[in-house]
């Protein structure tokens, strides 16, 4: 029974709607261990012939039947499977991948069998000696002769150890040497019980196989037997097998690509690069400015701490609503004051150990030497206030006042506003009776510290104090805020959604403010500033996912020839695919790795030049940062190559090993 059978094969190509018939009903039964050559004049469908026994042309009528198994040619990856395990091409114009040296066109092959990589490499190594290559292992395709070429093509066509061999015009641009040396070879890879196929229009080169197979206007018109097939080895056993190509060998040929083209593949990284580290800055910064907040707010206030003030709408609201709602009631501060009662129910919540009752007066006066000194936001001390708060002087006691150090200059001087300490001021601030109209309150105090923050702690006395100077003068006393104080932070959230979950008279009736909400409140607006400023630096990311799409359309162009060769040997479409994505993938991580050297350099300059400032290390790259801009990174090229990869994939074999 013949190895390879060919049944009535009938091929045509069309331009438009007239059909130009190439093959008329071929005939043919080959066995191994023969050297038949396909003999004929050009046009006359010899390389078409050879197309369909090699699996790369589908679209013919006929059967093809290898080692009595018919191939169903509607079936891609039974095809790619064939070409794999059976078919071995070797060029008139070698199809060498230029960017591989010899070694690793032979690889090319080897990669999609079962061998180990130290075997694969082995036995790349032994096929090209074998075939007289062993001082060239090094080289690449451009540094060979003709001859050598052709030679490093019978060594990969061999590479699987495939049993059909076709050999398209093997020797037509090789001298009479080269085609001696080659023949030779075919000729013993025919003893060795392969089926040797060599398509050729010399006579000559015809004469050197064991068989003549005459092809004229598509028809067999000859067959004639120069000599018996060569007698099959009985002792041949294959060591391997065929398998899919891996996507570890996807990647160490995608990288091999990269590194032949580097420069040019080093811009596009650059330029992505520059678009990720602008990213990650803007990131780490706005990591930088929330922690710089956080430390500056928890050293001026407690974090167990817990302002709690009175619900105007006794509604459920955001902590923004209700503060919003404070302030509409403003001119009636009445409506937010809170009686003895309200104060102590918050002594009974779980984790809280301390409760107190305070005042904030919206402005105030202090005067001091015929000298006077406006703010806003006058307080009682509570443990709501960070020990360090106060940098210079202790917290206020009885008949006793802490005042900012702008108010301490403007009473004084720059230089002398310390000598305020221990002198009496006067104090002055608007307060209401208890028949809601607005008063004045009036006392003389001690001043025993200066804060450094006018925002935080504008001025501030005890609440014994307060309250005295309230009541002689005729103000209401209650509280309008309570300062509680938790056992620990952990409880602190907790806490405060037990305080606004309370109600009176079926209305809910406190708000709570933590440190945690301000601190939110801070984060989300650094946070939309940060998201702001990178996206402008994202557009960046855009320029270069279009650079990497044109270069990998490109690398499609210039690969075409690659394309077919791959395709020929076995890859699937799948590979092809993966072959261009895995490329588009390394410039990303390429980019990533790049963006990161970027990012650390200039952050650490930046933070060197501003600590000297702040005190504060202003750009903080996280993990999480540097996972973002990785992944950032992997699916902007992955997207970018996914058109490219996907022509590249789409291209007919046959087509893409017949370009230039």
């Amino acid at each position: 029974m013949a190895y390879l059978e060919l049944h009535d094969i009938h091929k045509s190509y069309f331009l438009g709607k007239e059909e130009f018939p190439v093959l008329k009903g071929i005939n043919l039964q080959l066995e191994r261990g023969e050297f038949v050559s396909i003999l004929g004049e050009s046009g006359g469908g010899k390389s078409t012939l050879m197309n369909i026994i090699g699996g790369l042309d589908r679209k013919f009528t006929g059967q093809v039947t290898v080692d009595g198994h018919q191939l169903d040619h509607t079936k891609e990856k039974q095809l790619d499977d064939y070409r794999r395990s059976t078919i071995g091409y070797i060029y008139q114009s070698y199809n060498l991948i230029s960017h591989l040296n010899i070694v690793e066109n032979v690889l090319v092959s080897l990669d999609m069998t079962t061998l180990t990589g130290s075997q694969r490499k082995e036995r790349a190594i032994a096929l090209l000696k074998k075939v007289g290559l062993g001082e060239h292992l090094k080289k690449r395709p451009s540094q060979l002769s003709g001859g050598q070429k052709q030679r490093v093509a019978i060594a990969r066509a061999l590479a699987s150890d495939p049993e059909i061999i076709i050999a398209d015009e093997p020797t037509g641009a090789l001298d009479s040497g080269n085609t001696a040396e080659v023949l030779k070879l075919l000729e013993q890879i025919a003893e060795e019980g392969k089926l040797v196929i060599a398509v050729t229009h010399s006579q000559e080169v015809a004469n050197y196989g064991t068989r003549i197979v005459h092809l004229t206007d598509g028809k067999i018109d000859g067959d004639t037997r120069l000599r018996p097939a060569y007698q099959l080895p009985t002792d041949a056993q294959n060591e391997f097998r065929p398998k899919a190509l891996s996507s570890g060998a996807s990647y160490r040929n995608a990288f091999k690509h990269l590194t032949f083209n580097f420069w040019r593949n080093s811009l596009i990284m650059l330029g992505t690069a520059i678009g990720l580290f602008a990213v990650l800055l803007f990131s780490g910064l706005g990591n930088g400015v929330n922690a710089f907040m956080q430390d500056q707010i928890n050293s001026m206030v407690n974090p167990n701490s817990i302002t709690v003030f009175k619900n105007p709408t006794g509604k459920k609201s955001t902590t923004a609503e209700l503060q919003q709602s404070m302030q509409q009631f403003a001119n009636d501060p009445s409506r937010l004051l809170l009686t003895n009662d309200q104060v102590d129910r918050l002594r009974d919540l779980k984790h809280v150990n301390k409760v107190e009752p305070g005042y904030q007066l919206s402005t105030y006066t202090l005067s001091y030497n015929k000298k006077n000194s406006n703010g806003s936001g006058i307080q009682t001390w509570t443990k709501g206030f960070a020990t360090d708060t106060i940098k210079t002087g202790h917290a206020p006691g009885d008949n006793e006042i802490v005042i900012n150090k702008n108010q301490a200059i403007a009473l004084t001087s720059a230089k002398t506003y310390k000598k305020l300490q221990g002198k009496t001021i006067k104090l002055t601030m608007q307060w209401i009776n208890k028949k809601n109209q607005p008063v004045q309150i009036i006392g003389n105090l001690k001043v025993v510290g200066f804060s450094n923050n006018a925002q935080t702690l504008p001025a501030a006395t005890n609440y014994d104090t307060m309250r005295q100077l309230i009541e002689k003068n005729n103000g209401v006393t209650d509280a309008n805020f309570v300062s509680v104080n938790v056992t620990d932070s952990t409880y602190v959230k907790q806490v405060a959604k037990k305080i606004q979950e309370l109600k009176d008279n079926g209305k809910y009736a406190y708000g709570a403010v933590t440190v945690g909400d301000i601190l939110d409140t801070i984060n989300q607006y650094v946070q939309i500033a940060s998201i702001v400023l990178a996206s402008i630096a994202g557009i960046s990311l855009v320029v270069s996912a279009l650079m990497i799409i044109v270069t990998m359309y490109m690398s499609v162009s210039e690969r075409t020839k690659e394309i077919g060769i791959l395709r020929a040997l076995g890859q699937r479409k799948k590979d092809i695919r993966r072959l261009f994505t895995a490329e588009s993938i390394l410039i990303g991580l390429f980019s990533a790795a790049l963006a990161l050297i970027f990012a650390y350099g200039f952050s650490a300059l930046l933070n060197h030049l501003l600590y000297s400032i702040v005190k504060f290390n202003m750009v903080q790259i996280t993990a999480a940062n540097i996972i973002t801009i990785v992944i950032i990174a992997l699916v902007i090229s992955f997207i970018a190559a996914l058109l490219p990869a996907r022509r590249a994939s789409r291209l007919n074999p046959i087509d893409a090993l017949s370009a230039d």
